[in-house]
């Protein structure tokens, strides 16, 4: 939970507020207090969306449906002012654990627990369903653990199917890795019932594994294994995967209805009615931790007016209690966002003190690969994070209140080491931040330690999202995902190259990323014109037939959906032999030394769309390149090291701003979500709604001029022809 916000009112609709749970695209969800006593989850709808009159007469419909339900696992609609300029409803508050928080704090569920979870939240969507109601997105988050079953919230009461301004065509709502393959292809209409099961198929996998069962990465890369690819049930006990099987299948009328799934559950104290065996139905140590989050949630004092809520200290409450419950409180978030209360304060807060008369200390660790596939950008992160140090720690003590000091420690890209070095930064209590992974071994084990502890993880050239800010706090990721490289694309296609007819060669090989460039591009084409998409199979190299095509299409432009540098040479080439000169475009993987190589002159004049800058073409990294390149003793800026060197300066800004009092894991993690840093690179900000990285500061364009790619600047900021 965190404070209330200047901003936010005392009171809605007559309930106190008490601070905030979280906050989506379509509003803010509050903790509130009503004249009773009673304690709520109230979320108010930002007035934007109320003034869609379809939008707010489905709020109010499915407000006035949800209010009656009566099931036992459902948390119902409590009161609701559909009328009001910002909408808001209120539901009873659950202070238990999410099925999500669960799972990661405790690994996956027992098979007893899973099967009475199945059936209990199958009894609540056949309540939501006979009430005309579809939840829309039902995932672990969305799960709260009680002590005589689970608790199915927030189903979809602000959603709407019908196509108003909440949901235009092709927009997906949902959670990715929990959405059904209908819902994946934004196909509103076709959105009912076995959408849930499916989703409920996906939650079971997950309570029985610990692992989603279409993996993890980006959105775009979990919806596309929803569409395209089987399941991975190989680890669910087989006993569960006949049923789970039939749940994810991807035709909708395949699908059990939630009664069938019930049905097919019961068993282990889930008799008709009888109640039996609810007391017991959760681990050993599931039970403690609700009994502790209840107590600490209820001695939640109301404050004052004009005041705000701050996480309680003292030595009743344990750093622990406080951090895991901030889980609880947010899964009611509107939009599913989570935030976490502050950590109390560590009692080593002041072990950075290096003496009498010195200054304080504070250890920032570079977690890199130094010796693997990618040192190069690791060894040129390292560097740029200690020049950083240097040139900090040389300021006039005057007006410095601390020191910086660096602890770096190599992976050698290998995933298992990776995990050893997250676990040695996070039991080092002197460390605050972390810069890094440098390379590709940003998994989810590794995330999850980080988050585990709240210790901040700022990395700049991982691509990777496999937690959003909805589920992870602890992760700054300072660079767009590779899937937004397409809006740099149609910018660059509309304002500058002004294409009407551009073709999409959609290249198999890369089959995702290549299938969502392909995709955005085709559902937005540039300067509102035409595409046309040309297939290259996996398994094949000819180029050729396309490059044909594209001039019998008689397009004036061509984007490579692609991630292979030999291919996009190999494309280049055939392109060129087939007298095509038009632009030419490709993504940030396709910039490497063996596409311009391989394609020689064919390479001249492509546009490549990237997340990383060319300091030594930017006039405010001056200083910066001078430096480096005469403290390093090299005559070119390796790629990322700038993006690092803002890095350092983010957080030494971020630790400026605690104070000599506040400096502490946990408000680090808030205090730099809230930050922002103008860097030579781009500007660090996070977006006020959904926590995450405004990507827009992060893609730039590069030419390849004379066999050199050639930095043009930020994609919106190119001069208009």
């Amino acid at each position: 939970m965190r404070a209330l916000k200047p901003g936010d009112p005392p009171f809605v609709g007559g309930y106190r507020l008490l601070g905030r749970l979280g906050a989506g695209g379509m509003g803010v969800v509050y903790l509130a207090r009503s004249t009773g006593g009673a304690l709520v989850a109230l979320k108010v709808i930002r007035a934007e969306y109320a003034s869609d009159h379809d939008f707010r007469a489905r709020f109010r419909r499915e407000a006035e449906a949800a209010a009656g339900l009566g099931g036992r696992w459902v948390v119902p609609v409590t009161a609701a002012a559909p009328q009001d300029r910002e909408p808001w409803l209120a539901t009873a508050f659950v202070p238990g654990p999410s099925l999500a928080e669960a799972v990661a704090l405790h690994g996956p569920l027992p098979d007893r627990t899973v099967r009475a979870l199945g059936a209990r939240l199958a009894e609540a969507l056949t309540e939501v369903h006979a009430a005309g109601l579809v939840h829309r997105d039902v995932k672990p988050g969305n799960v709260l653990l009680a002590l005589d079953g689970p608790r199915l919230i927030d189903f979809g009461i602000a959603r709407s199917t019908g196509a108003t301004a909440l949901t235009a065509s092709d927009v997906v709502i949902g959670s990715p890795g929990y959405l059904s393959p209908e819902q994946a292809r934004a196909q509103g209409g076709d959105i009912g019932p076995p959408s849930d099961i499916f989703s409920l198929g996906c939650v079971l996998a997950y309570a029985a594994t610990g692992r989603r069962p279409f993996g993890v990465g980006t959105p775009a890369a979990v919806i596309f294994r929803t569409v395209h690819e089987e399941p991975d049930l190989d680890s669910v006990p087989w006993a569960l995967v006949p049923l789970l099987s039939r749940c994810l299948a991807k035709d909708p009328s395949a699908r059990p209805t939630a009664p069938e799934v019930r049905a097919a559950l019961a068993g282990e104290g889930e008799g008709e009615g009888d109640g039996d065996g609810e007391d017991d139905w959760l681990p050993s140590e599931l039970p403690r931790l609700i009994a502790e989050r209840s107590a600490t949630v209820l001695a939640l004092p109301d404050p004052a007016p004009g005041t705000f809520v701050q996480a309680p200290e003292g030595p009743g409450l344990s750093r622990r209690r406080l951090l895991t419950l901030g889980s609880a409180a947010g899964v009611v978030a509107a939009g599913g966002g989570v935030a976490a209360w502050a950590a109390s304060r560590s009692p080593a807060r002041n072990a950075g003190a290096t003496g009498s008369g010195q200054l304080r200390r504070y250890v920032i660790g570079v977690h890199a690969d130094l010796t693997g596939r990618d040192k190069a950008v690791g060894r040129a992160q390292e560097r740029a994070v200690r020049l950083a140090v240097e040139q900090f720690n040389s300021r006039p003590r005057d007006g410095r209140t601390f020191d910086l000091a660096l602890k770096v420690l190599d992976d050698a890209g290998v995933a298992e080491r990776a995990g050893e070095v997250a676990g040695s930064f996070v039991a080092d209590q002197r460390v605050y931040a972390v810069i890094g992974p440098t390379g590709t071994t940003l998994t989810q084990g590794v995330v999850a330690r980080y988050e585990k502890a709240l210790l901040p993880l700022v990395t700049v050239s991982s691509g990777s999202d496999l937690y959003s800010t909805t589920t992870t706090r602890a992760l700054f990721q300072l660079r767009p995902d590779e899937d937004t490289l397409s809006t740099g694309f149609i910018s660059y296609l509309t304002h500058t190259e002004k294409s009407r007819r551009t073709a999409l060669i959609d290249d198999r090989a890369a089959s995702r990323t290549s299938w969502q460039i392909v995709r955005d591009l085709a559902t937005f084409p540039p300067s509102n014109g035409t595409t046309t998409t040309h297939v290259v199979p996996a398994d094949s190299q000819d180029f050729d037939t396309v490059a044909a095509a594209v001039l019998a299409d008689k397009a004036q432009a061509v984007v490579y959906g692609g991630s292979s540098p030999h291919r996009a040479a190999r494309c280049a080439r055939a392109l060129e032999q087939a007298g095509f000169r038009g632009t030419r475009m490709a993504p940030e993987p396709v910039l490497e030394a063996a596409f311009l190589s391989e394609a020689g002159p064919a390479a001249e004049g492509w546009v490549i769309c990237a997340t990383y800058v060319d300091p030594a073409e930017l006039p405010a990294a001056a200083g910066f390149v001078t430096a480096y390149r005469k403290r390093f003793g090299v005559r070119t800026v390796e790629r990322f090291a700038v993006e690092a060197y803002d890095a350092l300066n983010f957080v030494a800004q971020g630790l400026r701003d605690l104070g000599s009092d506040g400096v502490e894991r946990g408000a680090m993690v808030r205090r730099l979500r809230a930050s922002t840093y103008k860097g030579l690179a781009k500007t660090v900000r996070f977006d006020a709604v959904t926590d995450e990285f405004h990507w827009a500061n992060g893609l730039f364009l590069y030419r390849v001029q004379n066999g050199t790619p050639h930095f043009l600047g930020r994609y919106d900021q190119l001069e208009k022809a």
